[in-house]
């Protein structure tokens, strides 16, 4: 990962400096990282996230004076940690082996729309699923998700698109979706 962020900058002072700043933080970037997200692999991916945005923003970390650069970087490391919890929290998939309820006439076309829902973008597919499947509200899906209502209802809406789209594409053309 040094070696990455050092290509990275222009002139040997700064790679100097940020050798220093890596040598010297290293170690609590990650043990900051795992504290919050308690799983070692992301807390690695939290670090090296946290190494990328130091050097891309390198201008604002070089001008710091060096008592300051321990408790940015920390900070760094802790946005770049609940990042990561954020967006597993709004990832979280029904597993591939779910059986949704489904009306016992028509199972078939019932099928056939799950496997289309289970096609689409992983942010357009989980909100679907609870809308569509397990039929809960916009403002239940943006409590589960941590989202705003409004994201949930323009999802949903570009979801049921796509969803049509795909319908139609296929010869289906109903306006239930």
């Amino acid at each position: 990962m040094l070696a990455i962020c050092l290509a990275m900058l222009e002139t040997e002072q700064d790679q100097r400096r940020f050798t220093r700043l890596f040598e010297a933080h290293e170690k609590k970037i990650y043990g900051v990282a795992l504290h919050i997200l308690g799983n070692h692999t992301q807390a690695e991916d939290a670090a090296q996230q946290t190494w990328l945005k130091l050097v891309q923003n390198w201008d604002r970390v070089s001008a710091l004076p060096w008592e300051e650069t321990e408790g940015y970087t920390v900070t760094v490391a802790k946005n770049c940690a609940m990042d990561i919890l954020r967006t597993e929290r709004r990832t979280v998939a029904f597993p591939e082996d779910w059986d949704p309820p489904a009306p016992e006439d028509h199972q078939d076309e019932y099928d056939y729309l799950v496997s289309l829902i289970r096609a689409l973008p992983e942010s357009y597919r989980r909100i679907l699923e609870l809308k569509c499947v397990e039929e809960e509200s916009n403002q239940e899906i943006a409590r589960r998700m941590d989202l705003k209502e409004s994201a949930v209802s323009m999802r949903v809406l570009r979801g049921r698109k796509m969803l049509r789209e795909q319908l139609e594409k296929e010869g289906y053309f109903h306006d239930a979706v």
